[in-house]
């Protein structure tokens, strides 16, 4: 896989927020998107998702052959989270994930069953989610992404309101998980990013 940004820029009213950005990901590959609070780390990730549209420049994405994958297909092709994606506070544990691999499968050899005795939350797997603390629920967002079934992971910051043991789980699951992936996390904790050899300073398309 690899993706391709080709004079990505992003404006909110009169004001840029990054311009001119060109640059490749490639499978396998770890890159960091880093810069402080409000500099576009976010929105770039969101950009390269599809999720969110450019003001200018486009996004293309490559399978293993090289040839471009459309736009409408790249959903099969991605896992994505962030601190501000909803979950389904209705559903227990169990029943959302049953949801989500309805649409995605899991990584192989991975369950159900299997992925909730993973994350540590076997004692409230058929508890609401919305009864689950806000570490618990970061839990649930890394766990749906990571243990999917896709070549492409973005992160965006992934360790929000994960203590010292959910940190340390995050990382076991990105050394263990994420071999022979395409991974993008957009952060400025180094704990988050730990893995990745490439960086992107979004100050530097200011």
């Amino acid at each position: 896989m690899k993706i391709s940004l080709e004079h990505i820029s992003k404006r909110f009213q009169r004001y840029w927020i990054f311009k001119d950005v060109n640059y490749s990901f490639s499978t396998p590959g770890a890159y960091a998107l880093l810069g402080p609070n409000g500099c576009g780390k976010s929105t770039l990730l969101r950009i390269i998702s599809g999720m969110q549209t450019p003001s200018l420049g486009k996004v293309f994405f490559h399978d293993a052959h090289g040839t471009i994958i459309q736009p409408e297909n790249i959903f099969s092709y991605i896992s994505f989270t962030a601190p501000g994606q909803e979950l389904v506070e209705e559903l227990t544990l169990r029943e959302f994930l049953e949801f989500h691999f309805s649409f995605k499968k899991p990584l192989p050899t991975l369950t159900v069953d299997k992925i909730i005795e993973i994350t540590g939350l076997k004692d409230t797997a058929d508890k609401p989610i919305g009864d689950y603390s806000s570490g618990m629920k970061q839990r649930v967002k890394l766990a749906q992404a990571i243990f999917t079934d896709t070549p492409i992971l973005l992160l965006d910051e992934p360790c929000t309101n994960l203590d010292q043991k959910g940190i340390e789980q995050y990382r076991e699951w990105i050394e263990v998980y994420g071999k022979d992936r395409l991974i993008v996390v957009a952060s400025n904790d180094p704990r988050e990013y730990f893995f990745c050899k490439e960086q992107i300073v979004i100050e530097d398309y200011k």
